[in-house]
């Protein structure tokens, strides 16, 4: 146990301790220049607003920036932005970003996905309505009918042609109702009268 203390002590290991502890220090150093030149250290892009873009456009745009990027699926239609524009992106503009990293895009789809009309034929106009508000469709209007069941939906109308249920219509349309007024038909009162 002598020897080895009095080898920590000695002028050879110090020596050897020394260019051991130069040398760590020299290969940090060159590893962190490496490190500072190759991830381009401090050098930042800005993110540019993206929103609103089409594809192409934006492709464009990616590649002047020096940025990579990918598109996500669609999110649901936005009647608020152009079909297939840019409706979401990540990181957001004007965040700082490394060249070449990669943004990450939402695209409008061209339009509403398609929901199929329930079946609210013999239903009353309160139920049916709230039956079509679930599956995303809205009553443009309510148009009576002379038929026994008052506020009985009887038919319906997309865009003033005649739909039946499981047809498929885009989200958020508007659908007219034509409900009973409560009165008997003409038909069936003349009917009533002769026999």
């Amino acid at each position: 146990m002598k020897h080895f203390f009095n080898f920590l002590r000695s002028r050879v290991f110090l020596i050897q301790l020394g260019l051991a502890l130069l040398a760590s220090i020299l290969i940090v150093f060159l590893i962190l220049r490496w490190l500072k030149s190759s991830t381009n250290h401090g050098e930042f892009v800005e993110v540019p607003d993206f929103s609103k873009m089409s594809v192409m456009e934006m492709r464009e745009a990616v590649e002047d920036a020096g940025l990579r990027y990918q598109v996500l699926d669609s999110s649901n239609y936005n009647p608020d932005y152009p079909r297939f524009s840019i409706l979401e992106q990540d990181p957001p503009a004007g965040n700082k970003v490394k060249s070449n990293r990669k943004i990450y895009f939402t695209v409008n789809p061209s339009g509403y996905k398609k929901v199929t009309v329930p079946d609210i034929i013999q239903v009353t106009q309160r139920n049916a309505t709230s039956m079509l508000r679930a599956v995303g469709l809205e009553v443009q209007r309510v148009t009576y009918i002379d038929e026994l069941g008052k506020d009985m939906v009887y038919r319906m109308k997309f865009k003033g042609k005649h739909i039946k249920p499981g047809d498929k219509l885009p989200k958020t349309s508007k659908i007219e109702l034509i409900c009973g007024n409560g009165t008997i038909p003409g038909s069936a009162r003349v009917q009533a009268d002769s026999e």
